[in-house]
């Protein structure tokens, strides 16, 4: 029976490590030789990752503190948990709207900076509340820009207290049109987001494409006094850029979950300390998912909610299973069935998918595999991984 040892470099919810076996499962922060890495906001990149180590998952959305491209060389797979903060996400956002339109943050310091013994505080107050005047959701556009699981929540909710939509996301998945309420009024462009609404909301992963996506060019779209919330990525608003909208008045409020030391203090803006996770719930959402995922991978080979993987499934219709990582080129399937053949092995089932460099393959056979055979599988020129999965309860 295969036993796996798991290092975990940050806290992970106690109910999801639950999910792991300790008969079959060794979990740490100094496990030796680990099989898998389950990981939240810790660097990654610059560690030495075990030559061990077969998967690596994290206990949230996004992976930029995980070297994802060279795990992919090394073909192992970087599991999150796509959805499973989503809500929490999605009504930090509202409340980041409501700070904003209804002048909160100045409106608190107003009433911290009063004299707690002064005589006349109601007459002080009713004088000063008028500074902070602000307006209702209702009746306001929303720009949501990127329609994933937590921007269509934002729509969803922003709907339902009576403002109008606007959305954009070009790379939008079938899943997340069918979630997207039929109100929302879909935009060709950023731009066409930036022009048309009074709240901008970002929702994209910071990639390439997406680095600095709202810029220099862009933000002069936004209408006067627009507030713009980014709880997606540092780096997908440029810094430089808001806080010269901020400077000219033409945006109101630039509300964010990423502080740092050039935003921080302007009046206009809101930086909160990475909270749009940090809720009880979710943090249990994403221990447990990706905890599931992680299991289902080690034992079975399953491939789900992966970010350089391709999604693989395959129902168990026999004990003996192999599961290869390669190089997504021609002929790899050939050679892995003429080698399997060539040994004696009967395939009982096989499934193949690829995404970009990466192919994986899951092939169940009806007769064990000698480590010989798995050793001829992994000289196969392109050959990343093969591992050998045998039922728990097979010799």
């Amino acid at each position: 029976m295969d036993h796996f040892n798991v290092l975990v470099l940050n806290q992970i919810s106690a109910d999801g490590l639950e999910r792991l076996p300790r008969d079959r499962y060794r979990i740490g922060a100094d496990v030796p030789h680990p099989d898998a890495v389950l990981v939240r906001s810790a660097d990654m990149l610059s560690m030495e990752i075990p030559s061990s180590v077969k998967a690596i998952a994290r206990a949230g959305a996004g992976t930029n503190n995980i070297p994802v491209r060279a795990m992919s060389q090394r073909g192992v797979p970087v599991f999150n948990a796509p959805g499973a903060n989503a809500n929490a996400v999605k009504e930090l956002v509202l409340a980041g709207m409501l700070l904003a339109a209804r002048n909160v943050p100045p409106a608190l310091r107003f009433v911290a900076g009063l004299d707690a013994g002064m005589a006349d505080m109601e007459r002080a107050v009713e004088e000063g509340k008028k500074s902070f005047a602000g307006y209702e959701l209702a009746g306001q556009t929303l720009g949501v820009i990127g329609l994933g699981r937590v921007g269509c929540l934002v729509a969803d909710a922003a709907i339902k207290l009576g403002m109008d939509v606007l959305g954009h996301d070009p790379e939008i998945t079938v899943d997340a049109a069918w979630s997207l309420p039929a109100q929302v009024r879909r935009a060709q462009s950023v731009s066409e987001v930036l022009r048309g609404a009074h709240f901008v909301s970002l929702h994209v992963p910071l990639v390439e494409a997406t680095r600095h996506l709202v810029n220099e060019d862009n933000v002069r779209l936004l209408r006067p006094g627009a507030v713009l919330l980014n709880f997606s990525r540092d780096g997908v608003a440029d810094d430089a850029a808001v806080l010269a909208a901020l400077e000219r008045q033409q945006l109101g409020w630039y509300v964010c979950d990423f502080p740092s030391g050039r935003i921080n203090r302007h009046e206009r803006v809101v930086a909160l300390p990475h909270l749009g996770a940090s809720t009880r719930e979710a943090e249990e959402n994403c221990a447990l998912m990706v905890v599931d995922q992680l299991r289902a991978f080690l034992e079975h080979g399953i491939v789900s909610n992966s970010v350089n993987f391709p999604a693989v499934a395959m129902a168990r219709e026999s004990a003996y299973r192999c599961a290869i990582a390669n190089a997504n080129v021609p002929n790899m399937l050939g050679q892995i069935s003429t080698t399997m053949a060539r040994a004696g092995l009967n395939i009982h089932n096989m499934v193949n998918n690829s995404r970009g460099d990466v192919a994986y393959t899951l092939v169940d056979v009806d007769s064990p595999i000698g480590a010989n055979v798995l050793a001829d599988i992994a000289a196969i020129d392109g050959v990343l991984t093969a591992r050998y999965l045998p039922l728990a309860t097979t010799s």
